[in-house]
């Protein structure tokens, strides 16, 4: 019996040791000063930081940016007394408000802290040693770097999976209405409005990396098939049920890549190679030929001209390496440049019959500011191809639906972009199969309407001030795989020289992000003051067009033609 007692004293001991530690009352202090003490001086740090940013003027406000999650109360407030709704929907709409303003207050506190500044390039060279990367860029084999949603895209369910079409149908919140996740609805829609004005759709739906090149990524793949979602072939045949031609650049890819024992796609970005694509513009030309959709006509004179870039890759910038790591030096591409009769640029045609729709994979080699050169992208091959004159819109990111809405605004505006087309070719990266938002989309032809706010006149550029009415949103860098971003914003109040202007109220573009840095515009917030100068769109749409964009919420506002803008000290 003694034992027994002396045995359960030892356990009644042991569990009330194990859950106390015990440690001096002078100990105890100093632990919590210090702790105390990081916390200020964090705290202290940013604040000089933010002060000393102001001062430069890379802030529009001397408030502490802890603190500016608090301007936003008065922009609820307003949307509470002014809206015309019901007591509990302006209840609603405040909250909404707050709760998107309070998701881009966290993502601004992550992009611009200090400590995270100084700390995360160092951390991520290890972790990139290492081959893990980040949440959005996985490290390969043989120093190639791969986009998660890619590989996402590639492993995960089928897209057409109930569960997964009504996971995605479910997935907004009180800011962010849900996709409409089923893509051939969206698809059909817009081969029946063409339809109706005699021009044909084809689909194109473009292979993400990991799709081409498998064993760049996992060992024990030996490259020699694809791999795709499971539901692309059910997506296909879908499609082909409906009357919809499909051009899939897949098969051609791969046999290119066997043929010629080279990789098709970049090694450290998202994209194809020079290579890769003109085999795809080739063999797309030959595809509209042969379903007889191009009339015959007097070849253009397009040539090209070779010429070769150096670019470090997107996947490669996400990481946030220190500038100048060694880690994943820039490649270089020969391009071939397409040249006019005159010896100019390719330029797309408003006139022409053939119309691309494309996202980042039309802009790549096309787009000067994706850091890969110009003139070299798929819409110039196409029409090297053809020789024949080809109108393209483009726009990185969101390929289900930007281009369509492009389109949409512009004959919304009374611009008949469709005029005289016989062909809309619907070009998409084939992870937005997964992750788009395929929402209908209307191309009704409106009428041109006057307008009441501000345009420069063109090569007139005007200093103004005004004052923020609304502000897009802006992506967190290195959280997308674009490097720049233009933001959207309303003026109001525009006066030059102190004098209200006539029209004193414009849709301004301008950079809110270069180089995967936030500009001080990605931090306006409505009823801030600004300086700015403003040009006619029209001088800068070719350069600037194609970058990802963000558009405002109110679509009335995404009708009016649009500035760009110049922010001034």
């Amino acid at each position: 019996m003694a034992d027994f007692d002396l045995q359960r004293s030892r356990e009644q001991t042991a569990r009330e040791q194990a859950g106390v530690t015990r440690i001096s009352r002078t100990t105890a202090w100093l632990l919590t000063l210090a702790l105390l003490l990081l916390i200020g001086l964090v705290t202290a740090s940013q604040h000089v930081h933010d002060l000393r940013a102001a001062l430069r003027g890379e802030r529009s406000t001397w408030l502490p940016q802890s603190l500016e999650i608090f301007r936003a109360v008065p922009e609820a407030l307003d949307v509470f007394r002014t809206s015309d709704q019901p007591f509990f929907s302006r209840v609603l709409a405040a909250n909404r408000l707050l709760l998107r303003e309070m998701g881009a207050f966290e993502d601004d506190l992550e992009d611009a802290s200090i400590l995270g500044q100084l700390v995360r390039p160092g951390m991520q060279t290890l972790l990139t040693r290492l081959g893990v990367g980040n949440e959005q860029a996985y490290v390969g084999r043989d120093g190639w770097l791969f986009y998660r949603p890619g590989l996402d895209y590639l492993t995960g369910p089928g897209f057409l999976e109930p569960r997964q079409l009504a996971r995605r149908a479910a997935s907004g919140n009180e800011w962010q209405p849900a996709p409409q996740p089923y893509p051939r609805k969206a698809l059909v829609d817009l081969h029946r409005q063409l339809r109706a004005r005699n021009i044909e759709l084809v689909v194109m739906p473009t292979p993400v990396k990991p799709t081409v090149h498998p064993e760049m990524f996992a060992r024990g793949l030996d490259g020699t098939e694809s791999l795709n979602n499971p539901s692309y072939s059910d997506f296909i045949s879908d499609l082909d049920r409906a009357g919809i031609l499909v051009f899939d650049p897949l098969p051609g890819l791969m046999r290119a890549k066997a043929e010629t024992g080279q990789p098709q796609y970049l090694a450290t970005d998202t994209h194809w190679r020079p290579e890769g694509m003109h085999h795809v513009a080739r063999e797309l030309g030959d595809f509209l030929l042969q379903h007889d959709l191009m009339p015959s006509r007097a070849p253009t004179g397009f040539r090209t001209r070779a010429t070769e870039v150096a670019h470090t890759g997107d996947i490669a910038n996400m990481l946030e390496l220190p500038q100048g790591s060694p880690l994943f030096p820039p490649e270089t591409v020969t391009l071939e440049q397409v040249l006019d009769a005159r010896d100019d640029f390719w330029r797309p045609d408003p006139a022409a019959d053939v119309l691309l729709l494309g996202d980042s994979f039309t802009n790549i080699f096309s787009l000067e500011p994706m850091g890969w050169g110009e003139a070299a992208g798929l819409a110039e091959h196409l029409s090297l191809v053809l020789q024949r004159p080809v109108d393209r819109i483009a726009r990185n990111d969101h390929g289900a639906f930007a281009t369509r809405e492009i389109l949409a605004r512009e004959l919304a505006r009374g611009r008949d972009r469709l005029k005289g087309k016989r062909v809309v070719i619907h070009q998409f990266a084939a992870r937005e199969l997964a992750v788009g938002d395929w929402k209908l989309i209307d191309l009704e032809l409106g009428e041109p309407l006057p307008s009441l706010f501000f345009q420069p006149e063109p090569d007139q550029p005007l200093e103004v001030r005004a004052v923020v009415a609304a502000a897009s949103p802006v992506p967190r860098p290195g959280s997308v795989p674009y490097a720049d971003h233009v933001l959207s914003l309303h003026l109001v109040d525009l006066e030059h020289d102190g004098v209200l202007l006539v029209d004193p109220q414009a849709v301004v573009y301008t950079w809110g992000m270069r180089d995967n840095v936030w500009t001080r515009a990605a931090r306006l917030r409505a009823g801030d003051e600004v300086t700015i100068r403003l040009r006619a769109w029209a001088d800068v749409a070719d350069a600037y067009d194609g970058i990802n964009r963000s558009e405002l919420n109110d679509f009335a506002l995404q009708l009016e033609e649009p500035t760009w803008g110049e922010f001034l000290e």
